[in-house]
């Protein structure tokens, strides 16, 4: 099978969805002329005309307003939101027209939407390194796609163009340039709510999410040279969420980490550990944990933003804890 990267994969996507129905466009901020802030739409300016990728005024609500809009009368908008962080600028558009539009309107208007959107850290501070996917795990309406792998990130996409319903698909920034096999095929489509056993265990049963499955792989390499094999959970899509696997995981383990690099506090990881909890306490040898950046905003410096982001060693430590647990 053919390797290429996650940007990539994105790019050939949204070109496929692009040839196959002309209703799909691509609007937000510099995706024409400059290809896109992160690179991801290239060249498709020049493929597919204008009419079709549009470069946006800085304004994302304007933006979300405007992909919207599109979707209501009938088009497939993919729009590009450049940094997580700026999701707020768009949140009433968001919460209030885009999520309730459709259930408003009793089923009529059709909310083909898809708004793809960088998250995560390193390097940029404050206020464009954070991971906002949790915030809208509140908002009924609004279906969140978490991909991790390249081959995820084209499935995903595609089903989530193909849709009637708005996807917030988070990319984590640093996966852009990770590498990985991807099927061909313009019908290649990853159904939502379908989580992903990335590796195989019995241990512990830890859920990566979003960009952390890297981490999570790499500590789970340096655990199993202690014995110690875990199962990881990639859920890629948060909602909707795929409660079988993850239950089915935690009962041949009994024990679970989360992962994320959202904040700890009320993270999507939260929202897991009480499903698990309700659904199946019964299973557990041991406490729920979560490892997640500390309750802080991002630092700029590259030390700090490394203590309060989760790493590998916080991984293999926590699940150590667990493993060695006691009640």
């Amino acid at each position: 099978m053919r390797t290429m990267t996650y940007s990539q994969a994105l790019y050939e996507a949204m070109c496929e969805e692009m040839a196959r129905d002309p209703n799909v466009i691509l609007i937000g901020e510099d995706v024409g002329v400059f290809g896109g802030v992160w690179g991801v739409s290239g060249d498709m300016l020049q493929r597919f005309g204008a009419d079709r990728v549009r470069d946006t005024p800085i304004s994302e609500a304007g933006i979300v307003g405007a992909g919207l809009g599109a979707a209501m009368m009938g088009m497939r908008p993919i729009v590009e939101i450049m940094f997580g962080d700026f999701l707020p600028d768009a949140g009433d558009q968001l919460v209030n027209q885009v999520a309730k539009a459709r259930y408003m309107s009793g089923g009529k208007a059709k909310v083909a939407l898809t708004i793809r959107v960088a998250t995560g850290a390193p390097g940029s501070a404050a206020q464009h390194s954070q991971s906002p996917e949790g915030w809208f795990m509140n908002v009924p309406g609004l279906k969140i796609a978490v991909p991790a792998t390249p081959a995820d990130a084209k499935g995903l996409l595609k089903t989530a163009i193909r849709g009637e319903d708005p996807v917030l698909f988070f990319e984590h920034k640093m996966l852009y340039a990770t590498k990985g096999e991807v099927p061909e095929g313009e019908d290649f489509l990853v159904p939502f709510g379908k989580a992903s056993i990335a590796r195989v265990g019995d241990r512990a049963t830890v859920i990566a999410i979003g960009g952390m499955l890297p981490k999570v792989l790499e500590a789970a390499k340096v655990l199993a040279g202690q014995g110690i094999e875990v199962e990881v959970v990639d859920p890629r899509t948060l909602v909707p969420l795929d409660k079988g696997t993850i239950l089915a995981s935690v009962r041949k383990t009994g024990r679970v980490v989360i992962v994320h690099e959202a904040h700890k506090r009320l993270g999507p990881g939260a929202e897991i550990a009480a499903m698990i909890a309700e659904e199946g306490i019964g299973w557990l040898d041991s406490p729920i944990v979560r490892v997640a950046a500390r309750n802080t905003p991002l630092p700029y410096s590259p030390d700090l933003e490394a203590f309060v982001l989760p790493g590998v060693d916080d991984i293999v430590d926590a699940t150590q804890r667990l493993v060695n647990y006691a009640w």
